[in-house]
């Protein structure tokens, strides 16, 4: 009896008649066994559905939500009707964050020209894309279920509204593996301040915990607690590290936790990069021409996101699957005009210059850089007295603006068209899902077919009801 009142409900299942507990064991570590290859490691590259375009991707994303109706969505109608309510035909029961459905019309704050040989017409204060814009693409027709920032970055990163599931940097490091053995698959960068995400944008939810994004930095050492202490020199952590794999090991082969095998793996990560690390931060390789182009000085620099930009090119040219670059700070709700100028000012130069640098390294064929934020801005005039703002624009999910350029996507291309107030889709709707999948088959990957089965169900990252790649925007 007292042997009984002992056993906790694991031992119970482990060791009962039937062998529940073997049963339950062989299915979990056969689940696991999908996302680590014949060698052992959950980060050897694996097999594409068909032949990929591209090798990686840099996801550039825009926190806030930028406004595409002064970056890219040029409407001469807005400045027309500026001051008048837009026609309650258009509203049709529309709900907002912060304004009336009737708020007056908000004319487009900057002047906007035609630029390269596709004739691309984009904002006067995107002067350094429009230099590369021959080389992007750009869908002014996307559009997503969410309207507060918190779900909508969310469903961007993971393609879920709810914190819990896998991020799309998880998905690709889980389906593909990495081409890197001393750097994470999975690296994320941030710049311009707090995310209403969080990190469950770069979780690996329910996927093994070892395709995770690692957040790096982008002056300093790149990673937190990674570097030895004082007089503990590498021999010492290498002797140190090898017990600790013979013990995990061990408990392993005895308990067949996948977890243990994702610590074991995070260990000798750790270990590789400590000798990678101080590589990757030295600048010193970097020409002064590159250096000038994104607009770093090294040590001096206060433009992070044009550090994050470079140190996104050089993690991956050294084999990195997934580069997640945030920047915060794109959320005009007053002064839309100060807001997104000062942005651009940030951001634009850095952009067009991972475009031209990856172009003319011979990468960017391989490479999938993706622009965009969560959703877009209203046509309306945001204006609040006890809030203190005047003259923003609300959040807007029923159109919005993104850009690409690289590997699998073609180049000089615009699509799609919203209604003359920028405030509807009506010509190529594109939903965040499938760019979602456009992205996946850049990469030789088909979005139906990248699963993982939780609880009774297979999972995917684009959802559960009919999404397709993005055709028209494919080379």
């Amino acid at each position: 009896m007292n042997w009984l009142q002992e056993q906790t409900r694991r031992h119970f299942f482990r060791n009962c008649g039937v062998g529940l507990g073997k049963i339950a064991l062989a299915s979990l570590l056969a689940q696991s066994n999908e996302a680590v290859a014949e060698d052992g490691s959950p980060f050897a590259p694996k097999p594409t559905h068909f032949p990929a375009k591209a090798k990686r991707v840099i996801y550039l994303f825009m926190a806030g939500a930028p406004s595409q109706l002064e970056l890219f969505d040029y409407k001469p109608k807005l400045a027309e009707m500026e001051g008048k309510p837009i026609p309650p035909s258009v509203i049709d029961g529309q709900r907002y964050a912060f304004i009336q459905p009737d708020a007056a019309v908000l004319g487009p704050r900057f002047k906007f020209a035609k630029h390269g040989q596709c004739g691309a017409e984009i904002s006067e204060v995107l002067p350094g894309l429009a230099k590369v814009v021959d080389d992007i693409a750009i869908v002014r027709s996307v559009h997503t279920d969410h309207f507060n920032h918190s779900p909508a970055q969310l469903f961007c990163n993971t393609g879920n509204g709810v914190p819990g599931r896998p991020s799309m940097g998880s998905w690709l490091s889980y389906g593909l593996g990495s081409e890197a053995d001393d750097l994470p698959s999975f690296v994320v960068l941030k710049s311009g301040g707090s995310l209403s995400g969080g990190a469950a944008m770069w979780n690996a939810g329910f996927l093994p915990s070892v395709h995770q994004g690692v957040p790096f930095r982008g002056q300093g050492q790149p990673i937190l607690n990674v570097s030895n202490p004082p007089g503990y020199d590498q021999k010492a952590q290498r002797d140190s590290l090898d017990l600790i794999h013979q013990l995990n090991g061990k408990q392993l082969e005895g308990i067949g936790d996948p977890e243990i095998r994702t610590r074991m793996e995070a260990y000798e990560m750790a270990f590789r990069m400590q000798s990678r690390a101080p590589e990757l931060m030295d600048y010193s390789q970097e020409s002064k021409e590159t250096l000038d182009l994104y607009g770093v000085n090294p040590g001096e620099s206060k433009n992070d996101f044009a550090t994050n930009c470079l140190m996104a090119r050089r993690l991956a040219e050294r084999g990195v699957r997934f580069v997640q670059v945030y920047h915060a700070g794109w959320d005009h709700h007053s002064n839309v005009e100060g807001g997104i100028r000062g942005q651009a000012k940030q951001t634009d130069q850095a952009c067009a210059a991972l475009v031209e640098d990856l172009r003319r390294r011979g990468m960017l064929d391989e490479t999938l850089i993706v622009w965009g934020g969560e959703f877009g801005r209203t046509p309306m005039v945001e204006a609040s007295a006890a809030l203190g703002r005047s003259k923003g624009r609300d959040h807007h999910p029923q159109a919005f603006t993104m850009w690409f350029a690289g590997g699998g996507i073609k180049p000089g291309f615009s699509m799609g068209k919203t209604d003359e107030l920028g405030f509807n889709v009506v010509e190529d709707q594109v939903h965040v899902h499938d760019v979602q999948a456009t992205i996946l088959k850049c990469l030789g990957i088909d979005h139906n077919k990248l699963t993982f089965r939780h609880r009774g169900l297979n999972f995917k990252l684009t959802g559960v009801e009919e999404h397709h790649p993005v055709e028209q925007l494919l080379s």
